[in-house]
């Protein structure tokens, strides 16, 4: 899919659905300082990654989503990034406004829809469960969000239909694999889990995919794919994600060189960490440095 935005009242696609405020695709290739702050809407806000890592608070609890992730926000729950900018990676999302969410769980989304009375009321109260964060793995919410954006440009015969249809659709994969879902919140190997927990340990060290994949007990070709699916990125390119990420933490501090941070966090030298974090951020580290801590 190529990027696109669309935003009620700027985009002609979107004038006779009053009920989706946006709906966006956007590839991310640099860190952009407060590029998403944490904020809360009333509408509800249906999130897909495509490829990537993300690292979000939702609802004041921390998530990591990986591609084929869905995460959704209802209205009233906080939502932002995890680090006060948006990760790199590529992702759509959807905006809706519905009527109510009813005390009781019953979901009102408006007369566009046409669920049933017996089913708004299962789906809201299943997305209202504890009024918990709503996240899940879930591919198919990817393929919907492409059709909707198909139906709205092409706006063949038929379009206004199809496109309500399709958001019924979303909330009831979404519901369904709610359902479906067990008491944990991330299906996540394990292993890959350690793996990351023991490359941040030892960000020093300059690790090779051979090492990284041994560590996780699998053929280097084997555990490429299965990087690469998981987070959209090679397991070098991975890596120094990471260490980007530790370093922007260690250079919100006063008492450590930027000579320092780049051999700690695994870099060459301080001018190859200032050349991949400038290429990545945006800034080079001195400059990250005297911008943080001037909003002190």
């Amino acid at each position: 899919m190529n990027q696109f935005y669309l935003q009620q009242g700027a985009a002609k696609e979107l004038q006779s659905f009053p009920h989706i405020v946006e709906l966006a695709l956007k590839k991310n290739n640099a860190i952009r300082l407060d590029s998403l702050n944490t904020t809360a809407t009333n509408s509800l806000r249906i999130y897909y990654v495509i490829d990537g890592k993300f690292e979000w608070l939702i609802h004041e609890r921390q998530h990591i989503l990986y591609p084929g992730d869905v995460a959704m926000i209802l209205p009233g729950q906080k939502f932002g990034g995890g680090k006060g900018f948006l990760d790199i990676g590529t992702l759509c999302w959807i905006n809706i406004k519905i009527e109510k969410i009813e005390p009781a769980g019953k979901l009102v989304p408006g007369k566009w829809s046409s669920l049933s009375e017996n089913e708004r009321t299962t789906i809201g109260k299943i997305l209202m469960m504890n009024n918990r964060p709503l996240h899940l793995q879930l591919k198919e919410a990817g393929f919907i969000l492409e059709k909707l954006k198909a139906e709205l440009c092409s706006q063949e015969i038929g379009f206004h239909t199809r496109v309500n249809q399709l958001i019924d659709e979303l909330f009831i994969i979404i519901t369904r694999g709610l359902t479906r879902q067990n008491n944990t919140l991330r299906n996540f190997p394990q292993t890959f889990l350690e793996l990351e927990e023991q490359l941040r340990l030892r960000l020093d060290y300059q690790w090779t995919v051979d090492e990284m994949a041994a560590l996780v007990g699998l053929g280097t070709t084997a555990f490429n794919e299965k990087v690469k699916n998981y987070t959209g990125f090679s397991p070098l390119n991975y890596l120094i994600n990471i260490r980007i990420s530790e370093a922007i933490k260690l250079l919100k501090r006063r008492d450590t060189s930027v000579t320092a941070i780049a051999l700690d966090t695994g870099f060459y030298s301080s001018q190859h960490f200032s050349t991949t974090f400038k290429k990545l951020t945006g800034f080079t580290p001195s400059e990250f440095r005297k911008n943080n801590l001037l909003q002190k």
